[in-house]
């Protein structure tokens, strides 16, 4: 593991920097709330994602053994965080005419799709809800007695029965944070549900026997039986995106603290986790990104613009993600720009070297150990992507010594530069008036007319394309490029 820097992350459990100290020595497990497939991932939700993956390669690149969990829910998410409303799957099925089982492949498939194309690494495992049913009704089972009580809808958890229920939150504090939906019959507002029973004259698609009739199980208890499956309890890290410290993270602590008779969250690994942390909000000029109204921003919408996906990485980078990031086609305009100018630059580095094996440069040697500072100081990224840039625009410097730094900060930031290239980076958007051959033809009918000193033609030729969205760019190996329209 990397000497120079011990890893700080910010548990929002305890709101402080707090050093990563791992549960099994030399591992990392790390569980993150993956989407509910029941429509496509807006840019919002896919920024959970990418910070996950930074922390994940931040851990490898410190030298620990990742294990990973993401899960699939596919079964039990209400239209509401608490427990309100339809389930997302089984509303969006009757909407689309489709089985809720066909649903859920369809947005699993399209949230795979996307997380490729953001280099987002796989992880150990993809842990799907409705495989661990069997197993979430055990888990209920195990803690019923002591914890929770039925009603007519279901099966609830008491909150009363576990210490410091909402401190993730700070729901009884006077900056609390929470929201609850009330349930006629709950004990407590904040209860919630472990176990929702179909009602009397229905049938869900997706529905189970259990001991407190045939139902679903609740969102929160799924993601409390497959980290404990998969990872045991206590693990390392939880991740999320903020909006989960609210209701479901909570709740998650709660089922946890029940399920293994643990104590008080002053020591915070009893939660489960033993840091737990959470990405802020995507913004729009609008508010926060949301599909609550039908109308959000895709991956597909960004690529259809022209846009490469790493640049909406990149973006993300750039801000630290505790923060606010706010989204514009403006300020992705300006992450591409960066991007294009960043696999420029390593381009000319893969021209001329492979990486060494080691690095003795003292400059090099440097702005690997600031990088690692950055990194390990709470994941700052924004810091890391202009040390990566210094670096590779460094002159007089062995070129196969400063491939070998920015391979091992592109490690951690994912934006794939020991691959990719400038032709990579050219999308042709949706709205293109004409094709690539098309462009070559004109082009090559264009070096044609400037060789004849046909400068009218060359000129006519030049602005024809721009009309099309095609920027000539005469002196340039790439010829030219898509002109995107914001």
């Amino acid at each position: 593991m990397t000497d120079a820097m011990p890893l700080k992350l910010f548990n929002s459990l305890t709101r402080q920097l707090e050093a990563f100290q791992p549960v099994h020595p030399g591992e990392a497990r790390v569980y993150t709330c993956g989407p509910t497939v029941y429509n496509f991932q807006h840019i919002g939700n896919m920024r959970a994602y990418i910070f996950a993956d930074t922390l994940g390669r931040a851990l490898s690149f410190k030298g620990y053994q990742l294990r990973h969990v993401i899960n699939i829910t596919d079964v039990g998410h209400l239209t509401s965080d608490a427990d309100a409303g339809d389930d997302k799957m089984e509303k969006a099925a009757a909407q689309q005419g489709r089985t809720a089982w066909d649903i859920a492949k369809f947005y699993t498939d399209a949230y795979w799709a996307d997380i490729e194309r953001l280099n987002i690494r796989q992880p150990y495992q993809w842990s799907i809800a409705t495989d661990y049913v069997p197993r979430m009704i055990d888990f209920a089972k195990s803690i019923a007695d002591q914890h929770c009580y039925e009603l007519p809808s279901g099966l609830y958890f008491d909150t009363s029965t576990v210490a410091d229920y909402g401190r993730l939150a700070r729901t009884t504090t006077e900056d609390g944070e929470g929201r609850i939906d009330s349930v006629d019959g709950k004990r407590q507002a904040a209860d919630f549900a472990i176990w929702r029973k179909t009602p009397d004259g229905e049938t869900r698609q997706m529905e189970w026997d259990s001991p407190w009739g045939r139902g679903a199980p609740g969102w929160h208890l799924e993601c409390s039986v497959m980290s404990e499956a998969l990872l045991g309890l206590p693990f390392d890290i939880h991740t999320g995106g903020i909006d989960h410290r609210e209701i479901h993270h909570p709740n998650e602590i709660a089922q946890n603290q029940a399920f293994t008779n643990c104590g008080a969250l002053s020591c915070s690994e009893n939660s489960g986790a033993r840091i737990w942390m959470h990405n802020n909000f995507l913004i729009d000029r609008g508010g926060k990104m949301s599909k609550s109204t039908g109308d959000f921003l895709r991956l597909q919408v960004l690529v259809d613009r022209g846009f490469h996906p790493l640049t909406y990485r990149l973006l993300c980078l750039q801000a630290h993600y505790r923060s606010e990031l706010e989204f514009s086609f403006d300020n992705l305009a300006a992450a591409a720009t960066r991007l294009k100018r960043l696999v420029m630059s390593v381009a000319q580095v893969r021209a001329q070297a492979s990486p060494a094996e080691t690095v003795t440069h003292p400059r090099l040697i440097e702005l690997i150990e600031q990088f690692d500072t950055a990194v390990s100081e709470d994941l700052n990224t924004a810091v890391g992507l202009t040390l990566l840039e210094e670096a590779a625009s460094m002159k007089k410097v062995d070129a196969a010594e400063k491939l070998t730094v920015i391979a091992r900060m592109d490690a951690v930031l994912g934006l794939n530069l020991l691959s990719i290239d400038r032709t990579d980076l050219r999308v042709q958007p949706t709205n293109a008036q004409i094709t690539a051959e098309e462009i070559d033809h004109d082009l090559t009918r264009r070096k044609q007319a400037r060789a004849a000193k046909d400068f009218a033609t060359s000129d006519a030729i030049r602005d024809a394309l721009l009309t099309k969205g095609v920027e000539v760019m005469d002196g340039d190996p790439l010829g030219w490029d898509w002109k995107i329209d914001i």
